[in-house]
């Protein structure tokens, strides 16, 4: 087993800009921006972002992609991961308290629970762009369930990076994630590349929050 490093990470402001966009919110009006700087405030202090990682060598085998922790196929990370040799595989949390904070809004305020979602999922993709950032060489990121890479994958992660000891993030038996703003990731080192990235990736044109690419 390869060895685990574990790191935690100071999240950035947040991005108010993108909070709004994973609300779904097109044209906010002042009394929208209130509600978000409300509840942003009602996460102060209360987040914290961790991030547990490991390097592995990867290689093609046919049609299908040792990862060394997995065998996998998915036409989609193989061209990712083209010229690569090694990855990063990582899983990245912003704690429990997301969880909690959302569940006690739901039962007083759906409108704070949206956009505390929104903020949610804002945070924990900053945090997992800063840690990209870190990497060398970096590709753009895959998730299992990214394109054609199967959401099962999770499983060999999971007991690749042992998430419940080192993050404190389990899996359930349908592949969910507790905590759930959580995100796990393959990163190809290699010489950057003309790949698309993040959208740029997904088939799912019609989804809610695609950023304008």
């Amino acid at each position: 087993m390869r060895m685990v490093q574990l790191k935690e990470i100071p999240l950035p402001a947040p991005d108010e800009r993108e909070i709004l966009r994973y609300a779904g919110v097109k044209q906010p009006t002042p009394e929208i921006e209130a509600l978000m700087r409300e509840c942003i405030r009602l996460t102060d202090g209360k987040l914290r972002g961790r991030v547990c990682w490991a390097e592995y060598p990867v290689s093609a085998e046919g049609e299908r992609l040792n990862l060394s922790f997995a065998k996998v196929v998915s036409r989609s990370l193989m061209r990712n991961l083209e010229g690569c040799q090694s990855i990063v595989l990582f899983a990245a949390t912003i704690g429990l308290e997301m969880d909690r904070l959302i569940a006690r809004q739901a039962r007083l305020s759906p409108a704070r629970a949206h956009m505390l979602e929104a903020i949610g999922t804002e945070r924990i993709e900053s945090l997992c762009d800063l840690f990209c950032a870190e990497i060398e060489n970096a590709r753009p990121r895959f998730s299992p369930g990214y394109g054609d890479v199967p959401l099962s994958l999770q499983r060999e992660i999971f007991a690749a990076l042992d998430c419940p000891k080192h993050i404190g993030v389990s899996l359930n038996e349908s592949l969910l994630m507790t905590p759930r703003k959580t995100v796990t990731a393959i990163v190809g080192m290699g010489a950057p590349c003309a790949q698309k990235t993040g959208c740029q990736t997904c088939t799912q044109i019609n989804c809610t929050y695609r950023r304008s690419i």
